[in-house]
């Protein structure tokens, strides 16, 4: 019935656009890759493509085979990758997505002492900030998300790693300097400058500006840690980081943190990895590091 090839000929046929361009891909014949398909839609009793003119379209049942390849193909090569690196005592890459800007910072930290400890392990980070890192971690894209902002799911596992206060930073100079805190009606008139990110994914906006009904005079973004601080020293706006981040930079850039509110915002930063990966021991190993003292210590 349904095999790994059928699923492999539908998505090349999907990114290559025909069975011709499919069938080089997959180094076979046309004529055996479409024999193969059609005696799949016969046993199936329904068709997974219908010709437009010289086009393939795919059918509802081609479809849902389509999300199905999407889904399984990366998850087979990934098991097949791993398994030949059991084989081989080797142990492969690691691959991190991060959901996190400032926290880059704090990974290059855990990744040094890590990659001394297990010579065999490679990093590769991905710091696609806008993607859906729980999608990735199912699609078996990274195999560590590091977030703020956890998801819990069946099938994954979100470890906490360290504590960190949210805090308003602004030039040393600028009113809200001294005060103890700032309040949301003092952000009323400030330009308030973020990451990239949608403001439903900002604290700031989620915890302190959004419950009060309130919105900063304007907001820019900005795609890098230190240009967004020497904005904020030359007064053209403020920001929202972690209080370690900021403490980290203020002897270069002339910048203080405010607390957000009587009470601040506390928030983790989370690992999370799929649940099947639990007893890889160079995955463990990275989350076991990552809490240690060391790690943190950026972080007072």
């Amino acid at each position: 019935m349904l095999e790994r090839i059928h699923l492999a000929v539908i998505l090349e046929v999907e990114n290559r656009g025909s069975l011709t361009a499919a069938a080089d891909t997959l180094c076979v014949t046309q004529s055996a890759l479409s024999h193969s398909m059609k005696k799949l839609e016969q046993q199936l009793g329904t068709d997974i493509w219908r010709r437009e003119g010289r086009s393939l379209r795919l059918t509802q049942a081609g479809q849902y085979l389509l999300a199905v390849a999407k889904r399984v193909l990366p998850q087979l090569s990934q098991a097949e990758e791993r398994l030949r690196q059991f084989a081989q005592g080797e142990r492969g890459t690691l691959r991190i997505g991060m959901e996190c800007h400032p926290c880059y910072q704090w990974l290059l930290k855990v990744v040094s002492p890590y990659l001394a400890a297990w010579p065999d392990v490679d990093v590769d980070v991905k710091q696609k900030f806008q993607f859906g890192g729980i999608g990735a971690l199912f699609g078996y894209e990274i195999d560590l998300l590091v977030t703020p902002d956890p998801l819990l799911k069946p099938g994954l596992i979100f470890e906490p790693v360290f504590d960190y206060e949210q805090v308003l930073v602004v030039a040393r100079d600028h009113p809200l300097a001294q005060a103890p805190h700032v309040t949301p009606g003092q952000m009323a008139q400030e330009i308030l400058i973020t990451y990239p990110v949608a403001p439903d994914r900002l604290d700031i906006y989620t915890c302190f500006l959004q419950p009060a009904g309130i919105a900063p005079r304007r907001h820019k973004t900005i795609e890098t840690t230190d240009i967004m601080l020497q904005m904020v020293a030359s007064r053209r706006g403020v920001a929202a980081l972690p209080r370690w981040l900021v403490l980290e930079y203020a002897s270069k850039v002339d910048v203080v943190p405010v607390r957000l509110g009587p009470d601040g915002i506390s928030k983790q930063i989370f690992l999370g990895v799929r649940a099947a990966d639990g007893p890889i021991d160079y995955l463990q190993a990275f989350i076991e590091l990552a809490r240690q003292p060391m790690a943190a210590a950026v972080m007072p």
